[in-house]
């Protein structure tokens, strides 16, 4: 059986990182986020983690060859072997089309799952968010503990608060930034056919459910060629 590597696409608040964490689990891949990796070359001080350094402390984008350079590291790990979960990357065509070419030299399978969700939704979502400043829990508007009227975290007592960046006019930009970016590389992978959309305004077991059932019968498919 091949190695599957599973591309998460989803805009902010959709629940892209659940599904994969989820997905990560239940497959026994690693979920592989660019920034996690990034932080993890710098911290082990590897060749590349020392040219990722001086960009991350001067607060610059490191360069694409670099990112590109450590993912590709990363994929080469044992815990890859049979597949893993990108989530945040690639972010641009020149990225995905670095990935196809490493893709094609190691005989890696490709699938794409954009989680979707309505842009009101999503704004109505993230404006009623609350999160806790002091243990960091996170509540939706409908999560917010009710014994304390929704004012306190039901973990610590600590008084809830809305994030700066937790408006909907600072959302609403946000996701006219991810259309724009997203939008190219989803019309990338559909004209390859490893493109497919999950509806992600439902519960979360139930988008899980969704991706599972799409990730196993790409597995499926694969193990019979």
């Amino acid at each position: 059986m091949g190695r599957l590597a599973v591309i998460l696409f989803g805009p902010p608040a959709a629940g892209k990182g659940t599904q994969a964490r989820m997905v990560g689990a239940e497959m026994k891949f690693p979920v592989i986020s660019t920034g996690d990796i990034l932080r993890e070359a710098v911290r082990d001080q590897t060749k590349l983690g020392t040219q990722a350094k001086g960009y991350m402390e001067s607060g610059a984008l490191v360069p694409d060859e670099l990112v590109d350079a450590i993912v590709k590291e990363r994929l080469q790990r044992k815990d890859c072997a049979e597949g893993f979960v990108l989530d945040g990357y690639p972010r641009t065509i020149r990225q995905a089309e670095f990935l196809e070419g490493a893709f094609r030299e190691e005989g890696v399978e490709t699938l794409v799952i954009g989680i979707t969700v309505d842009d009101r939704v999503l704004v109505s979502r993230i404006a009623g968010r609350r999160s806790c400043p002091n243990c960091g829990k996170v509540f939706s508007a409908a999560s917010l503990p009710s014994d304390r009227d929704g004012l306190k975290c039901d973990e610590c007592g600590t008084a809830l608060v809305q994030r700066k960046d937790d408006t909907a006019e600072v959302m609403e930009e946000r996701l006219r930034v991810y259309h724009r970016q997203t939008q190219p590389l989803i019309d990338h992978y559909k004209s390859r056919g490893s493109y497919v959309e999950v509806d992600g305004d439902s519960r979360v077991e139930d988008v899980f459910g969704s991706i599972l059932g799409i990730v196993r019968k790409q597995r499926k498919a694969a193990s019979v060629l």
